[in-house]
């Protein structure tokens, strides 16, 4: 199994779950995060005053996937997440040695 964590730009998000429910992802989480990479926040204006925003708000989209689907997730996000512009994030995969679900203590493939 693999653990596939993206950041995307929030307003991508609709985008994304589209994409992943099309090739049977059945369930992800997604969290309000906020960070910075290359694109090193940004200055925006409030009652006449500019003020540097060093930390950009970002959207983390986690799921576990079976190894097989791994790369078509991925490439799904990555399209569906696409603008062409800095910021559009970044895609992380990790192996999963286990998984439960807690109320049927099902694990393994099964328990996804």
């Amino acid at each position: 199994m693999t653990k596939i964590e993206a950041i995307i730009k929030p307003f991508r998000l609709t985008e994304v779950q589209e994409a992943l429910t099309a090739i049977g992802i059945q369930g992800l989480t997604v969290t309000e995060v906020k960070g910075f990479g290359r694109q090193k926040g940004h200055v925006e204006l409030y009652r006449g005053a500019e003020y540097k925003v060093n930390f950009v708000p970002k959207l983390l989209i986690l799921t576990v996937v079976p190894d097989e689907l791994a790369e078509k997730v991925m490439e799904a996000i990555q399209k569906a997440a696409y603008t062409g512009k800095i910021g559009d994030g970044k895609i992380f995969l990790s192996p999963v040695s286990d998984v439960m679900r807690i109320r049927t203590r099902e694990t393994g493939p099964e328990a996804l």
